[in-house]
């Protein structure tokens, strides 16, 4: 931690990448986010569902097919995407894949 504040100086290797299956890691939570690490083995996925807040989700490392609503995005380092509150959306890993979410709380 600097300056009181969390810090993770290496994303990719904060969170093990399983040999199959997802891992997820909890690395902020406070009144305004929760920031998780994902990690997923090639094929795996995360359904279609939705959140009832919006969020981000940056690709960290790796490459994967990424739905929301109708639309089809390709994943791959670097890539950042904003979803609005209850947008479908879905996860599939083509490569061994991490992945930051951040979910964005809302105020009273």
């Amino acid at each position: 931690m600097e300056s009181g504040r969390p810090t993770i100086h290496d994303l990719r290797g904060a969170v093990e990448v399983p040999a199959d299956g997802i891992l997820s890691r909890a690395i902020h939570n406070d009144d305004d986010a929760r920031v998780v690490l994902f990690s997923f083995a090639t094929g795996q996925q995360l359904s279609d569902h939705t959140a009832a807040t919006p969020v981000t989700l940056e690709i960290v490392e790796g490459e994967a097919d990424i739905t929301l609503g109708s639309d089809a995005v390709e994943g791959r380092p670097g890539t950042w995407i904003f979803l609005p509150a209850n947008l479908p959306h879905s996860v599939v890993a083509r490569t061994p894949v991490t992945m930051l979410l951040t979910l964005l709380k809302r105020g009273p």
